[in-house]
């Protein structure tokens, strides 16, 4: 006879069913486990014995064989011990067959036989509640595996509970989604003094959800600016929650179970490597653009990342999604971000300053911004130069709007957003729209048209960099309150494009 207990694998966020088959057979005593296992897979079973051991449960003196099927898969990560440990429970009858049959199980053992959380608990329920199973998991993932809602959870303590729950002895009441994490108090946009063109485009960029980079000199603002970025975008919805928490789970970072409505902020060191920021090592785990998927990757020193980092940011901006390709997978992310930068205008940092730059003026700020490619640096919607506020302006009190009124703004543009978007599925921003969904949406009048073509004669816009205006217009005039796109909105988009120094 031939005991089953499903699993799953990890490939990104998709979690596929892996089926636990375990044997016991005459032979010489042995424990073998087979199927592509790794490392962690293949010392499961000293794990398990153990833990039986611990439960005074002694194991037969036969051959016992425990197959994770598909072969061909491979199997990675620790929580494969406790659905090896259901599989041999039900080949020594301790449990009955058909439980197995009706549950996806997860996690780690203990040798004293008690449950560790595992990463992966809430793709792992999506999966569940697609083969309509239910999730057996440790005690600490049920409150994030839960929020899935369409398969029963059970979280369990320890092995013994897991026995005394499917012999009903003890039945375990099925586990509560965690609590909607409230968002830390952001930092206020009002705190910012002067600068108000920098807000003006942070404003649209997170109206629209375009990218946006910011040149200035050191002390300038610009990382203040980028800080505050959290503090007026919309919370997530629903579905963009569950998504963006399905990408933490795997990478660890859900906190008690709990899913936060607040956007994703990242902001990597410029000494990160290209499997940080992309995704990769081992078990091709997401990277910061997948981690920032629904937010904001804000990516200080821009200039200062390696040439190879920079550059494979270019599909991701474009498709919203990652492909690691390693020898024996291919998995996908989805990545789909806001990318702020923020760079000196020089090694430097005093280019425009005739008192305190290099003799290398202007070469030094050629070669230095030179490390951004034109076609990466043709992918930021909004470009803007960051200017010294004098220290005598520092003293004054604060003015201007509060992070809570642009905000509300920022909500108002993004729902007329929604609405236009509604019945296209993938696209909720007008940064989304292309081809002839932009046309249809954001065709600029007759003077606008003219100023546009103009400007794309003048400067040599690329085919990506007019259809990016047009995007930007869109979402100004959405802020505006405008169903038209007028010359004022394109003259201003315009404006954004060209004020950098790869503009000069």
């Amino acid at each position: 006879m031939v005991a089953r207990a499903y699993t799953v694998a990890f490939q990104g966020v998709e979690a596929r069913t892996v089926e636990v088959q375990c044997a016991i057979t005459p032979g010489l005593p042995a424990f073998s486990i087979v199927g592509l296992p790794d490392k962690a897979v293949s010392e499961a079973r000293d794990r398990v014995r153990t833990a039986l051991t611990s439960m005074a449960i002694a194991l037969p003196s036969k051959r016992i064989t425990v197959n994770l099927s598909p072969a061909d898969l491979p199997k990675e990560g620790s929580h494969f011990d406790l659905p090896i440990a259901m599989a041999l429970l039900t080949a020594l009858d301790i449990l009955p067959a058909d439980v197995s049959q009706n549950v996806v199980a997860l996690g780690e053992l203990s040798l004293d036989g008690s449950l560790i959380p595992v990463v992966g608990a809430l793709p792992a329920a999506m999966a569940a509640a697609t083969h309509n199973r239910s999730l057996l998991c440790p005690a600490a993932s049920g409150a994030e595996a839960a929020w899935v809602g369409d398969a029963q959870v059970i979280a369990a303590a320890n092995l013994g509970d897991v026995v005394r729950h499917y012999t009903g002895q003890s039945p375990l009441a099925p586990a509560e989604p965690g609590e909607v994490t409230a968002p830390p108090a952001g930092r206020d946009l009002r705190d910012v003094k002067g600068q108000e063109r920098a807000k003006r485009a942070l404003e649209i960029a997170a109206a629209g959800r375009h990218h946006l980079m910011f040149v200035g000199t050191p002390g300038s603002g610009k990382s203040m600016l980028a800080a505050r970025l959290a503090s007026i975008l919309p919370p997530l919805t629903a579905s963009e929650a569950l998504e963006t928490s399905m990408i933490h789970s795997l990478a660890g970072l859900l906190d008690e179970g709990g899913i936060s409505r607040a956007r994703p902020f990242r902001e990597p060191h410029h000494t990160a490597s290209m499997a940080a920021i992309i995704g990769g090592g081992r078990q091709a785990k997401p990277g910061e653009v997948s981690l920032a998927h629904n937010g904001v990757l804000f990516m200080d020193e821009f200039p200062e990342f390696p040439r190879t980092v920079l550059e494979t940011l270019r599909q991701p901006i474009e498709t919203g999604t990652v492909m690691i390709a390693r020898a024996n997978a291919h998995v996908r992310y989805p990545c789909k971000f806001m990318l702020v930068a923020a760079a000196n205008p020089c090694k430097c940092g005093y280019l425009t300053d005739p008192a305190r730059a290099c003799a290398r003026v202007p070469q030094c700020g050629e070669d230095y911004m030179g490390r951004i490619s034109g076609p990466l640096m043709d992918r930021f919607d909004l470009r803007v130069d960051v200017p010294p506020v004098a220290f005598t302006d520092l003293d004054l009190p604060a003015n201007g709007d509060t992070s809570a009124d642009v905000a509300a703004r920022v909500a108002t543009a993004r729902a007329v957003q929604t609405d236009r978007f509604k019945d296209h599925e993938g696209m909720s921003v007008n940064a989304d729209a292309e081809g002839d969904m932009l046309e249809e949406i954001a065709t600029p009048d007759s003077d606008a048209r003219a100023l546009l073509t103009k400007v794309a004669e003048r400067f040599h816009l690329s085919a990506r960099g007019y259809h990016r205006v047009i995007r930007v217009a869109r979402t100004i005039a959405d802020m505006d309150g405008s169903a038209t796109v007028r010359k004022p909105h394109i003259a201003e988009a315009v404006s954004f494009r060209l004020t950098s120094p790869a503009d000069a």
